[in-house]
């Protein structure tokens, strides 16, 4: 049986950045543990997700985040740059700075896309109106009275209310009641008077909100003047990445002085090291509300008084093209930044203000706008009642508000019901908690408190996969991720389609998260991969057993990390029958495999599984190409077909047969034999046009450049028959082996490999095998600004990519320079350690005959002549025979 699970309500007072972030964890949280929710934003504000921070439409506004920290998920970090390339801005990078409004409108569609996904488990309301009191019920819950006068219950409130407004108590009370005094400068149409007005202003304060406004109020002949205590203005972002360092020794002395120190020649010594003290200061990031709870009282008023201002002027920094616009203002005297406070000010008979400062100076300006920033405690109608009632307390140093963990303390320590709050309200708790990047964590582990942990099933076995592996899902989700696998493992299209399917029947099944993952990072499928991944994480967490967990494990290290393949091989000696992670280390034809896996390694792999599989077709199909890769052509071709007489559908047996047939130099067998079954039983294949570049590959051997130029753009050419990956590994590959053999006549439709493949595929690929194809059709276009920019990211990927692909492209490179001779020496390195790469020999063959091609290119017929008799020996070839005849004595 299935706990029933009881309905919960949670209301979030507040929509803007924190309320919008915790309401998308909740709508997800909930979705994945199939547990019922109303939800229930409060906000008077029209749009959700802009609060005051993302609803201003300027767009000098920028962020003050690069966008690469920007996303909604702490686990997802380029959630946010995706969104951007999804919506009109495919050029934009992680380092980038975006507007604030398209922050907001970001945040706004992520909510959207959240309740769309959850609807049915979740049922969400919003409420344009404000929540001004709170109260306990008798049986544990809470009530929200809002201001239209309507009683709200929930099991859970989250107080996501933001910064607290500023207090103005530094101004004098002339100043106050001044109608020229701008108090709160971001409610609608506050600057409307200030803009339209052709008079100097004073903003009080020198901080983020002030350089924003000095952008806004910028205009010639206006002066703009900035005051500050300190007069320091927020240092800039680097223009680049200035490198990273791993946070200083020390930080675990609790004394203030000490730790002062440790963090000065910490920084320091990032100066020295690259330059900069950026990466010394942002190494401190996680360790920030570690050390601020470590200090005492007396020590967290000395370093704000004494630290306090550097800090927030090197910490929270203004975006590089933010710091352009300030230092142009300046130069050209619009904008003055003075150091001191307001003594007092009044009105002139010009009806401007005389403003006196602490240095004695006098400032003349129209307005006078508050830019000191939030105030210490939250000041809401709201709050105000939960002070007054003891429900809350200010924190400490009496900033924000007292709690445990985010929820709500009372006086004497103890939690205060069930109130929650994240944010700025934490201030005096954590110190740093206004940014994105805690908030969202924050936003997350409150998620998980707030909801009732996965269901669990009881007096009921689990269903099982098609190798009799349990799988922590329901019945209908498992016969959907069987379905997919069933696919993977003949070949078939519509896994993609199934493992889609098993997930939104169950979206806590962590390995249908997982293998929509792997699908998307080796066979190009169209999956958001880092989101996959990310749901794969979140769901092994709360809902997997130990085979799941791994192979969570290993397909993230597969995408992310450099020792993929070995978790891999270390998951297959624990969980000898999990077939998809078979599937994906054994290269064939589905995926890449084990880049550094030798035949040696591979014969032990497979004989290590085979108990698991007492014989099933699949895994002799994966032993029969194993065989052909081993030069047992003969064993290769008997498992071939005891696989296909068990499974006639099996596209790995085939596809070992037909390499059977091109290595033994059975051509117009293998040929004839592989077009009948594509025509046939291959209907179905996913990867038909690897196919069809078999066929064509024993069409080029037998010399037969017609049969080659229709087989192309009958089953090969891109947009009209092969999309993504295929079109490159299959399509642009079978063109530039025709065109080095001289085996293609007319119009070299290269171009149109390269439309057909994203533009991230050609110059920033996963794989290194993709990444060889890569440079195989930029090569063939000629691009080689593309090659090169492909090598650059070769040379900061994985093991492979720098030792194998990196140098490729270099010789690559000087084959379109037509320097033959240096392209050859490149190429004939690198042959020896090729395999790396994945994939199967013919595969990469197309190195060999580039090879061939610089060679005879570089007038040395002789060495050229060598490598043909040397692939004459293995295979008969009537084109390798007439290359050969051709070439000078």
């Amino acid at each position: 049986m299935t706990d029933v699970r009881k309905r919960h309500t949670v209301a979030i007072v507040g929509a803007g950045a924190a309320g919008t972030l915790t309401a998308v964890q909740l709508c997800e949280t909930a979705h994945r543990r199939r547990t019922p929710l109303d939800l229930v934003l409060i906000d008077p504000a029209p749009e959700a997700g802009r609060g005051t921070a993302y609803a201003t439409r300027d767009p000098r506004h920028r962020l003050n985040v690069p966008a690469g920290n920007m996303s909604a998920y702490p686990d997802d970090p380029g959630h946010f740059v995706r969104w951007l390339c999804r919506h009109g801005e495919p050029a934009v990078t992680g380092a980038d700075f975006a507007t604030r409004y398209r922050f907001g409108a970001y945040l706004a569609d992520t909510l959207g896309q959240a309740v769309v996904r959850a609807h049915g488990t979740v049922a969400v309301r919003r409420l344009r109106t404000l929540a001004e009191s709170c109260t306990g019920t008798p049986d544990g819950r809470v009530e929200l009275h809002l201001a239209d006068g309507g009683p709200l219950a929930a099991d859970n409130a989250v107080l996501a209310t933001g910064p607290a407004g500023a207090s103005a108590g530094w101004a004098p009370p002339a100043l106050r009641t001044s109608p020229r005094f701008v108090a709160s400068p971001w409610a609608p149409e506050a600057l409307d008077p200030v803009r339209d007005s052709p008079e100097d202003v004073l903003l009080v304060g020198t901080g983020l909100t002030a350089v924003d406004l000095a952008l806004t109020l910028d205009r010639s002949g206006r002066t703009v003047h900035a005051l500050s205590r300190s007069g320091l203005l927020p240092q800039p972002h680097a223009l680049g990445p200035a490198g990273a360092m791993p946070a200083p020794d020390g930080l675990d002395d609790t004394s203030l002085g000490r730790l002062r120190r440790a963090v000065y020649r910490h920084v320091s010594r990032s100066v020295r090291t690259h330059g900069d003290w950026r990466p010394g200061l942002d190494s401190l990031r996680p360790h920030t509300a570690r050390l601020w709870r470590s200090l005492t009282p007396e020590e967290r008023e000395e370093f704000l008084a004494r630290e306090g201002a550097l800090w927030n002027t090197h910490r929270h920094r203004m975006a590089p093209a933010t710091a352009e616009h300030v230092s142009r203002a300046r130069t050209a005297r619009r904008l003055h930044v003075h150091t001191g406070t307001v003594v007092r000010a009044t009105e002139t008979r010009t009806g401007s203000l005389a403003v006196e400062l602490s240095n004695g100076q006098v400032l003349h300006a129209g307005w006078v706008v508050d830019c000191t920033g939030p105030g210490r405690r939250p000041d809401t109608p709201l709050w105000r009642a939960l002070f007054a009632a003891g429900l809350a307390v200010p924190g400490p140093l009496g900033m924000g508000v007292a709690t445990h963990d985010g929820q709500l303390a009372d006086a004497r320590g103890r939690v205060a019901g069930p109130l929650f709050t994240l944010g700025a309200p934490r201030r005096g708790e954590l110190w740093e908690t206004t940014a994105i990047p805690e908030i969202r964590v924050q936003a997350a582990e409150l998620a998980q408190r707030l909801l009732p942990p996965p269901a669990c099933r009881r007096g009921s076995r689990r269903p099982a996969d098609g190798q009799g592996l349990p799988l922590s899902t329901h019945a209908e989700a498992a016969a959907a991720y069987r379905s997919g696998l069933d696919r993977v493992l003949k070949v078939r299209s519509g896994a993609e389609d199934a493992f889609a399917r098993a997930v939104a029947l169950d979206p806590g099944f962590a390995l249908g998260h997982a293998a929509l993952a792997l699908l998307g990072h080796e066979c190009a499928a169209a999956v958001d991969v880092p989101r996959a991944l990310a749901d794969a994480q979140r769901s092994a967490r709360e809902r997997a057993d130990d085979r799941e967990r791994s192979f969570v494990d290993v397909i993230t290290r597969r995408v992310t990390a450099d020792d993929g393949d070995e978790a891999l091989v270390r998951h297959l000696r624990a969980h000898r029958g999990d077939a998809l992670a078979l599937a994906a280390a054994v290269p064939t034809i589905a995926f890449s495999g084990v880049s550094d896996l030798q035949d040696d390694d591979a014969r032990r792999l497979l004989d290590l599984t085979s108990p698991a599989y007492d014989g099933h077709w699949f895994h002799t199909s994966l032993l029969a190409f194993l065989r052909q890769e081993q030069g047992r052509l003969h064993e290769a071709g008997e498992l071939a077909h005891r696989a296909l007489a068990a499974e006639p559908a099996s596209g790995h047996a085939v596809h070992a047969l037909a390499h059977v047939h091109y290595e033994s130099g059975a051509h117009e067998a293998g040929r004839d034999w592989l077009d009948g079954w594509v025509s046939g039983r291959g209907r179905g294949a996913v990867h038909r046009a690897h196919f069809s570049w078999h066929i064509a590959l024993h069409e080029l051997a037998l010399d037969d450049p017609d049969a080659v130029r229709r087989r192309w753009f009958a089953q090969l050419a891109p947009g009209r028959v092969v999309s993504g990956v295929r079109a490159l590994v299959d399509s642009g590959s079978l063109l530039w082996r025709a065109r080095v053999s001289d085996s293609w006549r007319g119009d070299f439709p290269v171009a149109g490999v390269l439309e057909a493949v994203e533009r991230d595929v050609l110059e920033r690929p996963q794989t290194a095998f993709t990444a060889l194809h890569a440079a195989v059709a930029l090569t063939a276009a000629g691009d080689l600004a593309a090659l090169r920019r492909l090598r650059d990211h070769a040379a900061g990927a994985d093991g492979v990519q720098r030792e194998v692909v990196a140098p490729l492209c270099e010789a690559f490179a000087a084959l379109v320079e037509e320097r033959f001779q240096e392209a050859a020496r490149g190429l004939d390195a690198l042959l020896p350690v090729l395999r790396r790469v994945g994939g199967s020999a013919a595969q990469r063959e197309v190195v060999e005959e580039t090879l061939l091609y610089a060679l005879v290119s570089d007038g040395r017929c002789e060495a050229a002549r060598r490598l043909l008799d040397a692939r004459l020996d293995r295979t008969h070839a009537p084109r390798d025979r007439r290359l050969r005849a051709g070439l000078a004595p």
